[in-house]
């Protein structure tokens, strides 16, 4: 059902910490110009967690507006299962194409638990999910046992791989087949994954360099590995950018160096400072300096 690049989009603040929706419209749309296949809203790089329910459905609006009619995606990260519930309820009548769904990002469910919310709140939702498996972040690991027991459950159609582990990659295609759609969820892992047989991934260094992001993704597809091996290298210094607690902050600098964008951030987290923000500058302005050319693409590939 999913394949292709999918951003996992930042979420635009005002300077008095209110939603930007013409900062997040003009964002989008680059995205959508630079060829990506749909977008996924209020994740761990969304600051979902730090948005209200309103929130979150406002930029869920925002976005469907910008995607062109592609495919898009509210991630639902609730500490408490009855509020994913509503969320999801909520989603479904606001027009989301699907949900992207973290387990349990507070609580660490064991295996039963973690089925069982799944299952509770796909089911409150009605729409096609993609499990987040995360359990660098969020400790609760999606195991081929665990999607075992869900497979009976036609609303869970792919899966968002960031267990850190390349291995799992192929364990999944092995037990399923094409039952679901496997998309790689680490940047720095991903020309790994879409050599092993991930159908897409869900990017964060896109939101700064949608460009070379695609020119991966299509050359792989299109059987051009090498080609897509050397923009990969170049792009690898920034692809770790994303694997990091400073993730959000990382990327929000990208931006605003690459695309002309800001790097507000809602509090607990505050932009980069001292050191940590010359490293980062340094990386981002090095890799532009440094940009390769991009090979001719044909999207039909």
């Amino acid at each position: 059902m999913w394949s292709g690049v999918l951003p996992a989009v930042t979420t635009k603040f005002t300077a008095d910490d209110t939603l930007d929706h013409k900062e997040m419209e003009r964002c989008f749309g680059l995205y959508m110009e630079a060829g990506c296949d749909g977008l996924i809203v209020c994740g761990s790089l969304g600051e979902g967690p730090m948005l209200s329910h309103d929130e979150k459905l406002e930029v869920l609006a925002t976005a469907r507006a910008a995607a062109g009619g592609r495919p898009v995606l509210l991630t639902v990260n609730e500490a408490a299962t009855r509020d994913a519930q509503a969320l999801a309820k909520r989603a479904a009548k606001a027009g989301a194409d699907g949900l992207m769904i973290v387990p349990s990002p507070i609580y660490h469910t064991n295996d039963r638990e973690t089925v069982d919310t799944l299952n509770a709140v796909a089911s409150a939702g009605g729409l096609p999910v993609m499990i987040y498996s995360n359990r660098v972040a969020y400790r609760v690991d999606v195991t081929v046992p665990v999607m075992e027991a869900l497979a009976a459950n036609d609303l869970f159609v792919a899966i968002k791989e960031s267990s850190d582990d390349i291995r799992r990659t192929t364990e999944v295609i092995n037990a399923f087949g094409d039952r679901f759609d496997v998309l790689t969820g680490v940047d720095n892992l991903a020309f790994e994954a879409l050599a092993v047989g991930a159908v897409g991934w869900v990017a964060g260094l896109v939101t700064a360099f949608p460009r070379e992001t695609v020119a991966i993704y299509q050359l792989m597809k299109a059987g051009r590995r090498d080609e897509a091996l050397a923009i990969y290298r170049w792009f690898r210094p920034l692809l770790d950018l994303d694997v990091s607690t400073y993730l959000v902050q990382n990327i929000k600098l990208a931006e605003t160096i690459e695309i002309g964008s800001n790097e507000r951030v809602r509090m607990p987290r505050q932009p980069l400072a001292g050191a940590r923000r010359a490293e980062v500058e340094r990386i981002v302005r090095e890799a532009i300096n440094e940009r390769p050319a991009l090979p001719r693409l044909d999207r039909a590939a």
